[in-house]
């Protein structure tokens, strides 16, 4: 016997071993008994075989993940490691064991494998890398660039600001540090709630790691060993926001074919051989689809090829247009010159120039005892680059940024950048920021702050601005405080709706009471509030009314782009998201912004003298609407009503003017007390089991919904032990 598996009364696993190396092997071993169906989809995902047992649906996905080569980046870090850092590599090892030791055993427990017919693969060393790949390589959001690029063609770069993700946005996390000043208990406090699409099962995992070296708990990745955003080892606790950096370019190629393959033409004027195969996607009930891979010096194609950009994209692209953006001009080429070669679109990536992915800081924050130790295992952090909040018993605090993030300039960061011109290359890596607390606090909430230097775009303030207000309103924080902060539903963004309806007048009866039920709310998007309810449906007339405004008809067509990144290239969530600042914008194309707002008051009151009164209509929680992820869509669950909204801290995103269903929220919730671990807590949006007709499986749901939390528990004498490993 080299370890013990026992549960807790949620399920949540907590192992026990003779060393780190047998713990990985049985922390691999419980998650894939616990959530084979996850892993072996992510497994899938992560390669570009969804699509084998997922149908055409999961195609698009596995089409870019082949063509960016994620499965040969995750080998080639994979192979790095075990350069570099043998002992971490051996650990990730003895992980991947534990799966394939526990796939069978998980698969025969979970129905979804005999739905679909799939067999449990094998998981390879470096497959917890392509997992880690496969969630992070659009969280940086460099689709982003496209629709700068979309905007800045059609509307000019005077348009770019209207749609900056620094109004309401669509990345959501919380973070807070309290210090030990400003605690009952003289110990610092970090609170949180990463926001995420909310999956079935859940993204994040509630485990206890224990041996000789460190006892942990924390949250895990599924699929990948060790704990790496949010952990408390009882003397240190850390936990992450996504810091809104920006780390990938995108690069418009010039390519062409050749009797011996492709070209590419590179900034010193010479065509040089690309890298170019074939490779086969099986689809499910499908023929199966041949996808080409082809990668320059910058990167892989993602977009285009040597035939060029996808239909309708290639005119128009001149570097006076991307002048617009960048402030540069250069005269040397225009799209639409005679005989110019085709374009394509190359991802550059840190993971796949460095071959590292900061899996060498997994371990040291394993075994971290103080703040410092903390801070020298995110010096090694790559993917994705994160705030870092951190507090230790001695009183030790850390607020910093971690993570690659290249020197380049600044026109690569905005925009797509022209390949074969000089003055785009990866010049080194950004020095990480450091920042610091304020009367004994710190918030993390995606905005313009300590990562500033690092990125272009950030999530609003007023996520940020309301905990760090809401801190200010005690003097003395406990751990038991904290989930008010977690569930505080004020929505600071829908001020400038509401201002413009305080100037409406002339209004019908019935869109007057409309009026008057807004300009009397709280702006807190409860549940059960039908004023919030209200309020939501003005706000999707108006989104639909700006979106469908001639002056933004040429941006309402979806461009001709891979099918995965035109979420990102969508007219109307760039305007419900936007809306902040497109109502308040000095001019808006001729848009008559309170006529805007009256035609959506009418709408939203039509028919109300033959309906009950407003206050008896339906709530919030009626149509917002918890809507998780899951590869196998189950319509016979029908999901809970949801409080908050996409620029609350209690950040439960819809679509405006599109759905109030919520697909992102809240993934977890910590509360990490460094007084004292057990009086620490967690939850998770479903459960800890990802097997449908487990006990644990939905058993967390109601005290999420409630923002109540599960005690953090430690002491192994008040576990059941389930099993000798």
């Amino acid at each position: 016997m080299t370890g013990e598996i026992f549960r807790d009364a949620w399920g949540i696993p907590h192992l026990r071993a003779v060393g780190a190396r047998e713990l990985a092997r049985i922390q691999g071993r419980v998650t894939a008994l616990d959530r084979a169906w996850q892993l072996e989809v992510e497994r899938h995902r992560a390669q570009g075989t969804s699509a084998s047992f997922l149908g055409a649906e999961a195609l698009p996905w596995d089409r870019f993940v082949r063509r960016a080569r994620l499965d040969d980046t995750a080998r080639r870090c994979f192979a790095q490691l075990e350069e570099r850092d043998a002992e971490t590599a051996g650990w990730v090892r003895a992980y991947v064991d534990g799966v394939n030791d526990g796939l069978a055993e998980g698969a025969r427990r979970t129905p979804e494998f005999a739905t679909t017919g799939l067999t449990p693969g094998r998981w390879e060393p470096w497959t917890p890398l392509g997992v880690w790949l496969g969630i992070h390589i659009l969280f940086a959001g460099f689709p982003a660039k496209l629709w700068r690029e979309q905007v800045v063609r059609h509307l000019g770069a005077e348009a770019v600001g209207l749609f900056a993700a620094d109004g309401p946005g669509t990345s959501g996390s919380n973070g807070w540090l309290v210090s030990g000043e400003r605690s009952v208990t003289g110990q610092a406090i970090i609170a949180g709630d990463p926001h995420r699409f909310i999956e079935e099962p859940g993204v994040y995992q509630q485990i206890h790691l224990s041996c000789p070296e460190f006892d942990v708990v924390g949250l895990a990745v599924p699929g990948v060993p060790g704990i790496a955003h949010f952990g408390h080892t009882g003397t240190v606790a850390w936990a992450i926001t996504n810091a809104m950096a920006d780390y990938q370019d995108l690069y418009r190629e010039r390519l062409r074919r050749t009797g011996a393959g492709v070209e590419a033409l590179d900034p010193d004027g010479v065509w040089r051989r690309a890298v170019r195969h074939t490779e086969v996607v099986e689809v499910a009930g499908e023929e199966p689809v041949e996808v080409e891979v082809i990668e320059t010096a910058r990167g892989p194609v993602v977009i285009g090829g040597p035939e060029g950009l996808p239909d309708g994209l290639q005119e128009g692209f001149s570097s006076e247009v991307f002048s617009e953006i960048s402030g540069e001009f250069s005269s040397e080429f225009s799209g639409e010159l005679p005989g110019t070669p085709p374009l394509a679109v190359t991802l550059r990536y840190p993971p796949r120039v460095t071959a590292d992915l900061g899996f060498s800081a997994l371990l040291p924050l394993l075994r971290a005892r103080r703040v410092a130790d903390v801070d020298r295992a995110v010096d090694l952090w790559a993917e994705p680059v994160n705030v870092v909040q951190a507090a230790d018993t001695e009183g030790g605090l850390l607020h910093r940024v971690a993570g690659k993030v290249p020197v380049r300039s600044a026109a690569n960061g905005s925009r797509l950048v022209p390949a074969w011109e000089p003055g785009h290359d990866w010049e080194g890596w950004h020095e990480t920021p450091r920042g610091g607390l304020s009367d004994g606090v710190a918030a993390m909430a995606n905005q313009r702050g300590v990562a500033a230097p690092l990125g272009v775009e950030f999530a609003a303030p007023h996520r940020a601005d309301r905990i760090t207000a809401l801190l200010a309103e005690k003097t003395r924080w406990s751990a038991a405080d904290m989930p008010a902060i977690h569930m505080d539903t004020r929505l600071a963004s829908a001020e400038p709706l509401l201002d413009l309806l305080r100037t409406l007048d002339t209004l019908t009866p019935e869109a007057a009471r409309v009026r008057e039920t807004l300009l009397n709310w709280d702006c807190h998007m409860d549940a059960d509030s039908a004023a919030a309810a209200v309020y939501a449906q003005v706000r999707g007339a108006v989104v639909r009314r700006i979106a469908a405004h001639p002056a933004f008809a040429a941006l309402a067509a979806p461009p001709a782009y891979p099918e995965v990144l035109l979420p990102w290239l969508a007219l109307l969530p760039r305007v419900g998201f936007a809306l902040e600042h497109l109502l308040r914008a000095e001019e808006l194309y001729g848009i008559d912004r309170a006529e805007t707002v009256r035609a959506a008051v009418e709408e939203v009151a039509g028919g109300a003298a033959a309906q009950p009164p407003i206050e008896a209509r339906r709530t919030w929680g009626d149509t917002h609407r918890l809507a998780p992820w899951r590869a196998l869509p189950d319509p016979a669950y029908r999901e809970p009503g949801l409080s908050g909204d996409h620029d609350c801290v209690l950040c439960t995103s819809s679509v405006p003017g599109l759905t109030d269903l919520s697909a992102r929220g809240p993934s977890a919730r910590y509360i990490w007390d460094l007084a004292d671990r057990e009086a620490s807590s967690w939850v998770v949006p479903l459960g800890a089991c990802g097997i449908p007709g487990s006990p644990h499986h939905r058993d967390q749901l109601p005290l999420w919904l409630q923002g109540d939390l599960v005690p953090v528990v430690t002491d192994f004498t008040q576990f059941e032990k389930e099993t000798d490993v």
